[in-house]
């Protein structure tokens, strides 16, 4: 198991446990590490700061008993945000309609990256579907998927301040 599924099978319990699900571990930079970790509350009320305090003092006890990384490193924590990344297949789904920016492992028609309107996944929950103005409608293999976001449009943020009053 790599370091990436280690940290993900470590801190998803416990932030489950909290009433919260893992977005999104990242650890990035090469001289001085960042372990990013990224929640939503379970009840859908959006992230605090507090919330991500919580977080941080759990999950930071927890990767200090552990210790699955041997160097030195910053632990930030936050909420996915607006514009948020893609990456569990009911985000997909759930997000559908918006605009969406996704990168594929593989080239599909010539291209790996993509920006267009996100139409959920297929009825085998195995493609996410996104409408591109100048190629219509393409599929891209859930697997091949590298990196997806909405993109933040006056349509995002309208529909995020409404779920938020509600």
């Amino acid at each position: 198991m790599d370091l990436q599924s280690r940290l993900e099978a470590l801190i998803a319990p416990s932030l489950d446990a909290m009433g919260y699900e893992l977005v999104r571990v990242q650890l990035q930079g090469k001289q001085r590490l960042t372990l990013q970790i990224m929640a939503d509350r379970k009840d859908g009320v959006m992230m605090a700061v507090d919330d991500c305090a919580d977080i941080s003092r759990s999950v930071s006890a927890l990767l200090d008993v552990e210790d699955p990384i041997s160097a030195a490193y910053t632990l930030e924590v936050s909420s996915p945000g607006i514009d948020r990344p893609l990456t569990r297949a009911k985000d997909f789904v759930a997000w559908a309609g918006f605009e969406a920016k996704m990168e594929s492992c593989q080239p599909i028609d010539g291209r790996k990256r993509f920006r267009g309107k996100l139409l959920g996944l297929d009825e085998a929950g195995v493609n996410v579907r996104l409408v591109i103005e100048a190629a219509g409608e393409i599929a891209i293999p859930l697997a091949d998927v590298r990196g997806a976001k909405l993109v933040l449009t006056d349509e995002l943020i309208a529909a995020t301040l409404k779920d938020q009053e509600e």
